[in-house]
């Protein structure tokens, strides 16, 4: 595994997670190209807690790796909104059991081959309302606008999100193209270990 690869593909699909505008981002890397995936999620993590980031892997399905790239006090504080509670409680979750036992009953919930679990858009920071709608209309058809997630509440508030969202990405990929990596980026030392 190339680690200039993966850190590309981490701030291209991460980035608002990874500077803080968004509480998490998902990225799915194939399992064949990122054999030793846990191993690394592991090793940014205590490379990048430091800075408030974790990184996870939520599941291992068929023949691909979905990461989780959050700041565990930011996805909390989301969680933990009237509308998500409500909403995660209708789909069996331990709400009132902290952070980690939701994110243990997502996993469950990627594995279970009852449908791909939409509710992840909250563990995301999607607005709930937005949550809710694509809930009730799984095809999108009637979403007001789609960009980082299909919006069907607040069309301006959204974009003004989104343009954000890609502004980070392309502060970070641009740097990361200059020749940084992801420890000069956020201002850690890493200790030696093999790649």
């Amino acid at each position: 595994m190339e680690r200039e690869a993966f850190e590309r593909a981490l701030a291209y699909h991460c980035a608002p997670a990874l500077v803080g505008l968004r509480c998490a981002c998902v990225i799915s890397l194939s399992s064949a190209d990122y054999p030793a995936l846990p191993r690394v999620a592991g090793r940014y993590t205590r490379l990048l807690e430091r800075r408030g980031v974790r990184i996870e892997v939520l599941c291992r399905c068929e023949s691909r790796w979905l990461l989780l790239v959050y700041r565990p006090e930011l996805l909390e504080a989301h969680l933990q909104g009237r509308e998500a509670v409500s909403l995660l409680q209708r789909r069996g979750y331990p709400t009132g059991a902290g952070l980690a036992a939701l994110l243990r009953h997502l996993r469950r919930r990627l594995l279970w081959r009852e449908g791909f679990p939409h509710e992840i858009g909250l563990f995301l920071g999607y607005p709930p309302e937005d949550v809710q709608g694509f809930l009730a209309d799984p095809g999108g058809g009637r979403c007001k606008l789609c960009g980082h997630w299909k919006v069907y509440h607040d069309v301006e508030g959204a974009r003004r999100q989104f343009a954000r969202f890609d502004c980070s990405r392309e502060a970070l990929c641009s740097r990361l193209r200059a020749g940084m990596t992801l420890s000069q980026l956020f201002g850690v030392r890493e200790t030696p270990a093999a790649w």
